[in-house]
């Protein structure tokens, strides 16, 4: 059967018919579009709060580990060999110079002084005998009964017995001051270490390890270590023609106790070692803080704090910034309110929630007071201003 012109009609129409909904729901969605297009176009832009970079003059702090000595640790080690007879010590005594720690149990030495007293009582005899025979010869050289060659014999045998008796004499010294050996005493003012010997324990000048050790801590050195590069921008920082005119010019330095809390006392760096360490590539530092009621221990481990005051310095707040492969950056609002995301150098040394911006920056800038990861490039804002009270709260 052929189609016939009615047909052919009438699906024309029913195409068109079916076309027309889809064609209307194009129309809408491309209306709709347009509308909240036009409605974001008339919405106004994000407000941010932001901040107007200044320079000032600020001061940063750079922590040091630090390992505190005493003025003086000196090890208590035995002379002579024996057996602790005892101990008038506790460990953590506070001694005075003199004062007695220790008694060696050593019969030895009392037997030698015992011996060396003898041989004087016997050198004695000897000298003894030997002026007496002196006596006899010389009137019988005089009365030419002898030779003088025997009154120079007596003579000689006279000098030797009284050398003999010097020699038993110093010996009885030597073997008082080794029995004098026997009690251990104090060289110093200062404060026991630990005791790792006990009662009846043998001990001996070879011993390994000391009887104690006794630390003067009037005064307490604490050691720290700079790197090749912060000591030479030490050495830039500081004026002066040698390194001792450098420490001078250092301020009063702080130590931070174990447990975070700041010692009360101020301290001075003093001296640096005039090598480097030729395996940590450093340099040891010396400060010496008072301790006047011994609160700081030899051994003890803590944190120098130098402070370091900087001139005209651009500083932002640590919330401001954002790292991205290892550069740091800020958003920069230009004229037109757009934000730019700038790279910026920092001091490695922060000061505080601060950070010291060395490049990138400089004042008048206005920049993004928290940066947010919503926050894109080129976005237009309406910067809200903040005071300087809120952004610049340095401690």
């Amino acid at each position: 059967m052929k189609p016939t012109i009615n047909n052919f009609r009438t699906g024309k129409m029913r195409l068109i018919s079916s076309f027309i909904p889809v064609a209307c729901l194009f129309f809408l969605a491309s209306c709709g579009n347009k509308a909240g297009q036009r409605q974001a176009a008339d919405m106004p832009p994000p407000a941010y709060p932001v901040f107007k970079v200044i320079a000032q003059t600020s001061t940063i702090k750079t922590d040091y580990p630090a390992t505190l000595q005493g003025e003086q640790n000196i090890e208590i080690r035995p002379k002579i060999d024996g057996y602790i007879e005892k101990i008038y010590v506790d460990e953590g005594a506070v001694v005075k110079k003199g004062q007695l720690l220790f008694r060696i149990n050593a019969p030895q030495y009392q037997q030698d002084v015992n011996n060396a007293a003898a041989a004087i009582s016997s050198a004695e005899a000897d000298v003894s005998a030997a002026e007496l025979q002196v006596k006899k010869v010389k009137p019988l050289v005089e009365q030419d009964i002898v030779s003088k060659y025997e009154l120079e014999s007596a003579e000689y045998t006279l000098q030797a017995r009284k050398a003999t008796l010097a020699q038993a004499r110093a010996n009885l010294a030597n073997a008082k001051i080794n029995l004098g050996y026997a009690d251990v005493t104090s060289p110093v003012n200062g404060v026991v270490g630990t005791i790792p010997y006990r009662l009846g324990s043998l001990v001996s000048s070879t011993t390994t390890m000391p009887l104690t050790t006794v630390s003067s801590i009037n005064n307490v050195f604490a050691y720290f270590s700079m790197n090749e590069k912060q000591l030479l921008d030490f050495s830039r920082e500081y004026k002066g023609n040698t390194l001792e005119a450098k420490l001078k010019q250092l301020p009063a330095v702080t130590l931070i106790l174990a447990d975070g809390s700041e010692y009360p006392e101020k301290g001075r760096v003093e001296t640096v070692a005039g090598l480097l360490n030729t395996e940590t590539g450093s340099a040891s530092f010396r400060a010496v803080f008072p301790n006047p009621v011994h609160l700081l221990r030899s051994g003890a481990s803590a944190v120098i704090e130098i402070p370091v005051t900087i001139n005209d310095a651009i500083i932002v707040p640590q919330r401001s910034t954002y790292e991205l492969q290892g550069k740091r950056f800020v958003y920069l609002v230009n004229d037109s309110n757009k934000v730019i995301s700038t790279e910026i150098e920092v001091m490695s040394v922060a000061a505080g929630q601060y950070f010291v911006v060395t490049g990138g920056l400089k004042p008048g800038n206005t920049v993004v007071y928290e940066s947010t990861s919503s926050l894109q490039d080129s976005t237009v804002i309406k910067p809200d201003m903040q005071p300087e009270n809120k952004v610049y709260n340095l401690k």
